[in-house]
């Protein structure tokens, strides 16, 4: 599991004006908070917090906050972004017991490649892209990986189905969908039904059409 230190500014000013004067200069205010303190608001430094979430694990990184000497090793807890441009308008940290068990949620990537869902005409569907699980901070998975190499169009991937690392157990139902596989067959043969409709359509108003010259006669 990565870690790495993030340098924080304790004592920031609280409200909307201080917050964006924070931005403007490049920080982001956050707050850290946990079992046993008292909430500390901070600022971090925008490029610093980018570094420090740079590498596979992402979010998951354990990071050693350091605020005044102090350092207090916390996960990232919720990130909120502008609505428009995606950019980190604050974050919020929590403090972890590195002993104790969290839950997270933890990407889920595909490799691999389904030839017999290929020949079929069908498509690997990714049903979950990040599954929550459960285990100590220290032992967070970057990522949890699925082969679909042997998957047939008939098959679908539960949570049941995946073995995860030791040490880390599943936060949700074991009947839970993670892989699926959608066949495009089935459009093609509704578009094949349309096409036939049109084309019933159109001889039956040629019919009426012959049998209206007909009577003119």
């Amino acid at each position: 599991m990565s870690e790495t230190v993030l340098h924080a500014e304790a004592g920031r000013s609280t409200g909307s004006a201080a917050s964006r004067r924070l931005r403007r200069e490049e920080k982001i205010p956050a707050v850290v908070y946990g079992q046993g303190m008292d909430p500390l608001t901070l600022a971090v430094k925008r490029s610093d917090l980018r570094v420090a979430v740079s590498g596979a694990a992402g979010l998951n990184t354990i990071l050693d906050l350091t605020v005044d000497g102090t350092a207090y090793p916390v996960i990232i807890k919720d990130i909120e972004r502008h609505p428009v441009r995606r950019t980190v308008q604050h974050v919020d940290f929590i403090q972890v017991n590195l002993n104790e068990e969290i839950t997270v949620a933890v990407p889920v990537r595909l490799e691999g490649e389904a030839k017999e869902v290929a020949q079929a005409n069908g498509l690997v569907d990714l049903d979950m892209a990040e599954m929550d699980v459960v285990t100590t901070p220290r032992n967070i998975p970057d990522e949890i990986v699925i082969d679909v190499t042997e998957m047939t169009p008939d098959d679908v991937i539960r949570v049941a189905d995946i073995t995860l690392p030791e040490g880390v157990a599943a936060a949700v139902d074991d009947d839970a969908l993670v892989v699926t596989v959608l066949m495009m067959k089935v459009v093609e043969e509704e578009v094949a039904e349309e096409g036939e409709g049109e084309e019933g359509e159109e001889g039956e108003g040629s019919d009426e059409a012959a049998e209206g010259d007909a009577d003119g006669e």
